[in-house]
């Protein structure tokens, strides 16, 4: 039965998987002008990084005070791996893509992304289904409008400063901080709207470690990795299992 929401999404999981390059320029986490994609490290699409392998656990916490006190908390928690030839694999909950499933039921998908053979798969590994979309590569360029000086509900009114060096992860990490002003009445509101988001980028990598981001309609999300390894994931990861059934993506458009 998610057979559909996963040919949807794997437009999605593959712009969400190249690390941009340089601090400050990816974006993950929910936000009120895009889509909920948390747990991958988001950049430009079809750009490759070779020679840096890795795996780790993306971890999502979402705090949200609502008018009367109460708080919603969330943790969404994804698994991201990348092999020497660029290719990458994110285990994400549907629910982390901001999917809705029955009796909140939600199963988890993966996306493979494989410069190397020039596909994307996403599966589902609950029906041992597949769908194969083909890979896309693209030039260099800022992602999705996320950059320096920009954020959530940005209209140019933006600051960013750089923070010094920290280690995270035991990783060398450069850090930036935009902060933006909405101004009063730009979105219906009676006074100005400040958001703020941190951003942590590993060279080394060339991913993003940590995202700090506070915004009053919100609330805070904090999403970073955790448990980084640098040694090279198994092959398996990035191929489909053969008792998969795989269809192109595209397949069974007129149902």
């Amino acid at each position: 039965m998610y057979r559909w929401i996963l040919v949807g999404l794997v437009a999605l999981g593959a712009q969400a998987q190249a690390p941009p390059k340089g601090p400050g320029r990816g974006h993950f986490g929910p936000g009120p002008d895009g889509p909920r994609f948390l747990g991958a490290e988001a950049g430009m699409p079809g750009r490759v990084v070779k020679n840096a392998p890795y795996s780790a656990e993306m971890i999502t916490e979402t705090m949200q005070t609502l008018a009367d006190g109460n708080r919603i908390h969330q943790t969404i928690t994804a698994h991201v791996y990348r092999d020497s030839e660029g290719r990458t694999r994110t285990e994400q909950p549907l629910n982390g893509l901001g999917a809705l499933a029955p009796n909140g039921n939600f199963p988890t998908v993966v996306f493979i992304h494989d410069p190397v053979a020039g596909a994307n798969y996403a599966l589902n590994p609950k029906n041992k289904t597949a769908t194969k979309s083909a890979w896309m590569a693209r030039g260099r360029g800022r992602a999705n409008g996320a950059g320096p000086g920009r954020g959530p509900g940005a209209s140019g009114n933006g600051k960013t400063e750089s923070l010094a060096r920290q280690t995270i992860e035991g990783l060398p990490a450069e850090g930036t901080r935009t902060t933006v002003t909405i101004p009063a009445g730009q979105v219906g509101n009676e006074q100005p709207i400040q958001t703020v988001t941190e951003r942590w980028y590993s060279p080394d990598l060339e991913i993003v470690l940590l995202v700090k981001q506070s915004d009053p309609r919100m609330g805070e999300t904090v999403t970073h990795l955790a448990n980084v390894s640098r040694a090279e994931p198994p092959r398996a990861l990035f191929e489909v299992p053969a008792d998969y059934k795989l269809a192109e993506a595209g397949q069974g458009r007129g149902r």
